[in-house]
């Protein structure tokens, strides 16, 4: 199935300028969101505890507020999805220790006048945990970007690795901004939906440039934006399928998965819609502006073709006898 015509050359380059324009602004008030707005950091990198419950019918906010106060104070209460369902979070040093060992139960001792309450989930997570947690998704994170660097550099050319790092780190900071703008809990499945974003853009970025190498090979055009053009344009119906179909699933989960599984679909939704304008518009021109050269890499290729055959052509005289 195809969208778009292979036949058809979009002029995509053209518009690098724009493009490069519009990505700069979304990363400024992304970091901008970032530092002054911050992000709202769930009990896995923050500590505390959350106590899910279900009533059997609504009961106000207020008066479960009234009934929670009674024995723990400053606790956050908001619906959870469903009028009936509720969130109750708190700092774990406002609760004693054992009061956290049954605290579902007490929980439900003091709601149980409210009517039919039942309790869904209780997480208990220290600071020191919380933050030990938030440390090691931050070396998560950097220990992917340099392992993506390491290998696209191997598998291509250093410009290639520069590039493909630079446009994820567009779509890393653009989503976490979103995150942060939308003040989204960030827990453990955003952490996840991340890394799962930039496995997802680097596969997009690597067809892309498969596609330029490939063109590099067996063209002999000398302009670089005209041949980033036609790599493009030949990818764009397998570029864009991918994404709608993803999108699609994830949209899906996202209004109909419920309030749990909503930040790793939310964040994977403006991730999918980041990573594959950046495929398409970020990535490629970067290897313009970082002056990559059609004909010293297709000499590099044509110098490493030549290598593999002398070394296959001694290996087959060393079996012939002839070495």
């Amino acid at each position: 199935m195809e969208l778009f015509s292979q036949n058809k050359i979009y002029n995509f380059m053209s518009k690098r300028n724009i493009f490069i324009s519009i990505s700069l602004t979304l990363i400024a008030l992304s970091i901008a969101s970032m530092i002054f707005k911050g992000f709202n950091w769930g009990i896995d990198f923050k500590g505390g505890i959350e106590v899910q419950v279900q009533f059997q019918k609504p009961v106000p906010i207020s008066d479960i507020r009234k009934q929670i106060s009674k024995k723990f104070n400053g606790a956050s209460i908001t619906t959870f999805g469903k009028k009936n369902e509720i969130l109750i979070r708190m700092s774990v040093n406002k609760v004693s220790g054992d009061v956290q060992k049954d605290l579902g139960s007490e929980v439900k001792k003091l709601l149980s006048p409210l009517g039919s309450v039942t309790i869904r989930r209780v997480d208990i997570v220290g600071s020191k945990v919380g933050s030990e947690l938030r440390d090691n998704g931050i070396k998560a994170l950097v220990f992917a970007i340099i392992g993506i660097l390491i290998y696209v550099a191997f598998r291509f050319e250093w410009r290639f690795a520069l590039a493909s790092v630079l446009a994820l780190c567009h779509d890393t900071i653009i989503s976490l901004g979103a995150v942060s703008f939308f003040h989204v809990e960030v827990n453990l499945d955003v952490l996840a939906a991340i890394l799962t974003l930039m496995g997802y853009s680097l596969n997009d970025t690597i067809v892309v440039f498969d596609r330029i190498r490939e063109q590099i090979i067996g063209s002999k055009v000398k302009d670089l934006p005209s041949l980033i053009n036609e790599a493009v344009s030949k990818t764009l119906s397998r570029t864009v399928l991918t994404s709608l179909t993803t999108f699609f699933v994830m949209s899906t989960l996202f209004l109909f998965g419920g309030e749990i599984i909503r930040p790793f679909s939310f964040t994977l939704l403006v991730g999918i819609i980041v990573g594959t304008y950046s495929s398409i518009f970020i990535a490629s021109p970067l290897l313009i502006w970082l002056g990559f050269k059609i004909d010293d890499y297709r000499k590099k290729l044509l110098d490493k073709e030549k290598r593999k055959r002398e070394k296959e052509k001694m290996r087959q005289m060393y079996q012939g006898g002839v070495v």
